[in-house]
Parts: structure tokens; C-alpha cells; sequence
């Protein structure tokens, strides 16, 4: 069986709704809060598991009260396998701030995924072999992503690098990445450039396949195929946080089945569209009978 390794991390969600997002210097008096899981990493693997795919899932936690409350939020999410990696560090808890047009502001804290070490990382990819995709993102420490990317490749395996957050120079892993997915802004901060421009030079740098998404301007890819423009699904957005995650584990998750890659991209924009219609970020991860992939689609 083909598998999807997810690395990265997991934590806490505080989702706070505002008026609108806080300006320098600026108090902002939320409308409620609420708690759930995520991480870039858990969403990930959440979506591309309840798609179809078999999902091991490896994150660094703390030996906290709130790393039990992800293993309880978890317990039914449809995961191949789950591994925490205990770290002295606290679970790692996000602040996500929503305007009412969507728009999101977040601040995390990250000890915990900081804290893992290139040898926990180099033995979370030991069970890869050349059939598997490896799903990294950018909360982990750039010595651990490195680590993680070249053992994967060593074995034979795919990586797929998801640029968010974007906190240290990605240059050093595209030439090991299969598929890079950034958004515009990360786009354009790694290579100067925007748009169709942005993601042909990703692909220069080493991305076999390179994704820059443009929000409701679709995405772009570039490959040794050539550029292609795919249109994004229409939606009514409510919140656009979690949209990118839903979109990086669908997108492994097709990749893995065998879909083309423009059905895979189709199928990752449908999902993505669904999250963005809908309020909060774990909570608006779509479920299983809306993102089933299917190989013969």
C-alpha cells in the first residue's frame, strides 16, 4: 500500500472572531472564542486521510494536558497510524483572529515543532520507500525539514513542501521536492517574482511541479510540461483559514492515488472551496464523503 507520511506539527487553535483584523497598535475586543486542533501539519494529514489516502502522521508535542486533548480530538480521524514525538516544550497553540469578510490574522507559538531534532526527523522517514509521498510544510526547524527531505529522497520516496509558514530560506530543498506549494505572497518573497512568473521560477530552482495559488484567482503550475492556469472553483467565502491546508492535503492525497495532476488540482480547489465557505479552521475541514478521491474521476 502507498502511504503518505505527514511531518509537522500540531497544536492548539484559539479562534477568536473580531470586528476587524487589529491595526499597529490597536486593541481589538474579540466576539468569543473557541478551541480545536490544528497545525498545519495536523490539517494536512486530517485532509488527505479522510480523502482516501493512508496517512501515517508524525508531530512533535508537549508532555502537556493539551497534547491529550489532540489525541482525544483525533481518536476518530480515519489515520493509517499517529505518532506524537514528546518534547520538553509546551504544546504549540495558535491565535487565529477572523474578520467577518474572512480574512484571518495568526499568531503562533511554536516551541514544541521548533524542538525536534534531525535524528526524530530522520527516523519518522525510515519507513519510506519508493512508492510513498512524503507532506512537509514549514513549522519545523529548517534543519529538520532538510533532514527529513533528504531521507525521503534517499529512499526513493516523493516530497511534497507546502512553503507555510514561510520562515527560513527554502532555497536549499527544492531540488529535492517533487511538488512545492506556495501561496502568492510566499511566492513572491522566495523568488521576486508574482504570479505565472513566480511559479516558473520555483520550477527553475528545483520544484519538479510548482503550485502557487492565487486565492480566487485559482493557481498557477509550472513544470517540465510547460505553465497552466487553473481557475478556481467559485465560493462564498465565509473564512479562509484552513483553505490552503485543505488544499495541500487534497493535493497529496490525488497525487497518491495516481490522479493526473490536473485532477488532482481540480479536486484539491473543490475542497478548498468548500472550507472557505465555511466558519473556523479544524471545523471547516471538510469531510470524508465530500473529499473522497477517486483514481478513475
Amino acid at each position: 500500500m502507498r502511504r503518505l507520511l505527514v511531518l509537522g506539527n500540531a497544536g492548539i487553535d484559539l479562534v477568536c472572531p473580531v470586528p476587524h483584523l487589529p491595526r499597529a497598535g490597536e486593541t481589538v475586543v474579540a466576539h468569543g472564542q473557541s478551541r480545536a486542533p490544528g497545525g498545519k501539519g495536523l490539517n494536512q494529514a486530517v485532509v488527505a486521510a479522510r480523502a482516501g489516502a493512508a496517512v501515517t502522521f508524525v508531530a512533535p508535542v508537549g508532555r502537556d494536558a493539551a497534547a491529550g486533548e489532540l489525541a482525544a480530538a483525533l481518536a476518530d480521524e480515519p489515520f493509517q497510524a499517529l505518532h506524537w514525538l514528546p518534547q520538553a516544550a509546551p504544546t504549540d497553540l495558535s491565535l487565529l483572529m477572523v474578520a467577518p469578510d474572512g480574512e484571518n490574522s495568526i499568531l503562533s507559538l511554536g516551541a514544541a515543532a521548533d524542538s525536534l531534532s534531525t535524528a526524530e526527523a530522520e527516523a519518522a522517514v525510515a519507513v519510506l520507500d519508493s512508492q510513498d509521498i512524503l507532506l512537509l510544510q514549514g513549522n519545523l526547524s529548517a534543519a529538520a525539514t532538510l533532514a527529513a527531505a533528504r531521507g525521503a529522497v534517499d529512499r526513493g520516496a516523493q516530497v511534497c513542501l507546502n512553503t507555510a509558514p514561510l520562515r527560513w530560506d527554502v532555497a536549499p530543498l527544492l531540488p529535492l521536492c517533487a511538488v512545492v506549494i506556495a501561496n502568492a505572497v510566499e511566492a513572491e518573497a522566495i523568488t521576486s517574482l508574482t504570479g505565472p512568473a513566480a511559479a516558473e521560477a520555483l520550477h527553475r530552482a528545483g520544484a519538479a511541479l510548482a503550485v502557487v495559488t492565487l486565492g480566487a484567482g485559482g493557481c498557477v503550475t509550472a513544470s517540465a510540461g510547460g505553465m497552466q492556469h487553473h481557475p478556481a472553483v467559485p465560493a462564498a467565502t465565509v473564512d479562509t483559514t484552513g483553505a490552503g491546508d485543505t488544499f495541500c492535503g487534497v493535493l497529496a492525497a490525488g497525487l497518491l492515488a495516481g490522479l493526473p495532476m490536473p485532477a488532482a488540482i481540480a479536486a484539491a480547489q473543490r475542497a478548498a472551496a468548500i472550507t472557505v465557505g465555511r466558519p473556523g479552521a479544524f471545523a471547516a475541514l471538510p469531510d470524508a464523503a465530500s473529499l473522497r478521491v477517486d483514481p478513475a474521476a
